[in-house]
């Protein structure tokens, strides 16, 4: 490693003029203290009054000791956390964990307040997070006509009672406190996480629900196909925005309410999703199917399913049973254009299509987003029954909601429907039976280990039959 030249002369390269001085210096000072040391033996052997000032003078030094000693701990020059944490220990509160603490020893969380819009404001809430001890991880700020809105994700101890932590901003003159606990995905930043909801919108458009939930935490869309509005609202907590696929898209959230900020990073995406239009990214699987008798092994494609795929699915639901579309759609089916439009349309989810070499489609699966969770519903027709395809189908639907981000996927049928139930048991994760108006609704809690197990699972069955 190189090393940097001072241009300052060194001690071996002094001329010997400097030299000489240095050393006519050193030599005075020697005498200087000799004499100095001679006079105070005198006055401390000879004088009347020497044991006196000699104890007078030990007193002094003591003091002075005592004192410095107590100056330094009033006035440390240690950082702010260091100080904070050393009055955490000797009061016995709670100390703000380091950051670089491991996950299990802190705890996150999201702060919300508003503040009047003056000078100061926001010094005094971050003074205020300072003291009880937190560690401001982030922070963004939602201006309004009068006041503002400032949002943190805070660190703290794990034993820091949420009541002691909006104490605190309350007393900051903070009002309208909100706060729930955090987790590692906030911990990216606002335009970051909003860049990257922004690629996945643009690659897929059953990526725009997702996207506008994941900006805004626990909110409930609607889409309202029959109802219009002339521009975007937004009033408090319930924001409405023009559907590019027509009618309306509804955000619904009471706590905390919707900022004006929040209302244009939600228009920026509907935006962009208008302006790429229907798009659904290409992805195509081969599955494998055992043979029927003198059948020999089949392989058909799954793949996603596209509006442009509404005649090709129509003609699959007149070969189906009466029975069979009684199971899927929980009672008699009168004409399937009417609904289909909305099933296919991958801004209300994603939809799976199974397709035979001549084109055919032959089952329809569908993960249809539904606030927090999301419902699966399988259409396998009569002729290819039997075989494996549903309970395949159920395996990568599942994938698909984890994926995503949903904890749990539920089913709506009836207890004749045994081999929906089968398959949903096959998943090994928690399930929840509810029967509902003669409906049978089976909720399923996702687990990312077991799901991907059923899944590998799956995929060996697939090889063993090949």
């Amino acid at each position: 490693m190189k090393r940097s030249h001072s241009t300052q002369p060194s001690a071996t390269t002094q001329s010997p003029k400097h030299r000489w001085r240095r050393d006519s210096a050193e030599l005075s000072a020697v005498f200087v203290a000799v004499a100095v040391a001679d006079l105070v033996a005198n006055v401390v052997v000879h004088g009347h009054d020497g044991p006196v000032l000699l104890l007078a003078s030990a007193l002094a030094l003591g003091a002075t000791a005592i004192w410095h000693s107590w100056w330094t701990h009033r006035h440390t020059h240690a950082p702010p956390g260091a100080i904070s944490s050393a009055a955490g220990q000797e009061g016995g509160g709670v100390t703000a964990p380091p950051a670089s603490a491991p996950p299990e020893a802190v705890a996150l969380w999201r702060v919300r307040a508003t503040v009047t819009d003056a000078p100061g404001s926001l010094a005094a809430l971050c003074r205020a997070l300072a003291d009880i001890p937190v560690n401001i991880v982030s922070m963004q700020a939602h201006p309004l006509a009068e006041e503002t809105v400032d949002e943190f994700v805070v660190r703290a101890a794990p034993e820091l009672a949420p009541q002691e932590l909006s104490r605190a901003v309350v007393a900051a003159g903070g009002t309208e406190v909100w706060l729930e606990r955090a987790d590692a995905h906030d911990l990216v930043d606002v335009p970051t996480r909003v860049l990257t909801m922004a690629t996945r919108t643009a690659q897929d458009a059953a990526e725009l629900p997702l996207a506008l939930r994941q900006l805004f935490g626990r909110c409930r869309i609607r889409s309202l196909p029959g109802e219009r509005i002339d521009e975007d609202e937004l009033d408090g907590a319930v924001m409405r925005l023009r559907d590019p696929a027509g009618g309306v898209l509804e955000l619904t959230r009471e706590q905390p309410p919707f900022t004006p900020t929040e209302f244009a990073r939600a228009r920026a995406l509907v935006e962009l999703d208008a302006q790429l239009g229907p798009r659904v990214p290409e992805s195509r699987a081969m599955l494998t199917l055992p043979g029927r008798q003198n059948q020999a092994v089949t392989e058909i494609a799954v793949r996603r399913a596209e509006p442009r795929d509404r005649a090709a699915a129509l003609a699959m639901h007149e070969r189906c049973g009466a029975q069979t579309l009684r199971q899927r759609y929980h009672g008699p089916v009168g004409d399937a254009d009417r609904y289909l439009g909305h099933l296919l349309d991958p801004r209300h989810g994603q939809t799976l299509a199974v397709e035979t070499e001549d084109g055919r489609i032959v089952a329809l699966a569908h993960l249809l987003w539904d606030d927090e969770t999301a419902e699966i519903a399988v259409l396998v027709e009569d002729a290819w029954q039997r075989r494996g395809i549903g309970g395949a189908l159920v395996r990568r639907l599942t994938e698909l909601a984890r994926q995503a981000g949903v904890g749990s996927v539920y089913a709506v049928t009836t207890a004749a429907n045994t081999g929906m139930i089968a398959t949903l048991r096959t998943l090994g994760v928690p399930l929840d039976y509810q029967v509902e108006e003669g409906t049978l609704v089976i909720t399923a809690h996702l687990s990312p280990t077991l799901v991907n197990a059923a899944a590998k699972a799956d995929a060996e069955a697939a090889a063993t039959r090949r």
